[in-house]
């Protein structure tokens, strides 16, 4: 059963900066696209980042571009997500999955469903 946990959430100002990291397990991480993404309350889950599994290739939602950086250490099975000049309107909560990456978009996998927990951010004003 695939698993992931994220961390590094928290509450930071306007213009703060944090990481966060996923950290999974049951799959094969090194061959294995993995993405962001965030919910706020009942809204649309959407995507904010995803890697190829080598790290060949990243795609970012247009309101992550130039902010937010996606990287990944298959040696640890981690995916981090470097989120700067965070804004108010970042706040939600962020989850992980593996991945589909379009040319524009990323997708989770239509075979995970066992969404984690996530990790909170909060931005204040």
């Amino acid at each position: 059963q695939v698993q992931v946990e994220e961390s590094g959430g928290g509450l930071v100002q306007a213009g703060g900066f944090l990481r966060l990291s996923c950290t999974a397990s049951g799959l094969r991480f090194g061959d294995t696209d993995m993405g962001w993404y965030r919910q706020v309350s009942e809204k649309e889950r959407e995507g904010v980042s995803c890697i190829t599994w080598d790290s060949g290739r990243t795609v970012y939602a247009d309101s992550a571009k130039g902010r937010f950086t996606i990287s990944r250490d298959n040696a640890k099975s981690t995916v981090y997500l470097q989120m700067y000049d965070l804004k108010p309107e970042d706040s939600a909560m962020y989850y992980c999955a593996p991945s589909n990456i379009e040319p524009m978009r990323c997708l989770p996998q239509s075979w995970y469903r066992n969404w984690s927990h996530g990790t909170q951010v909060t931005v204040s004003s």
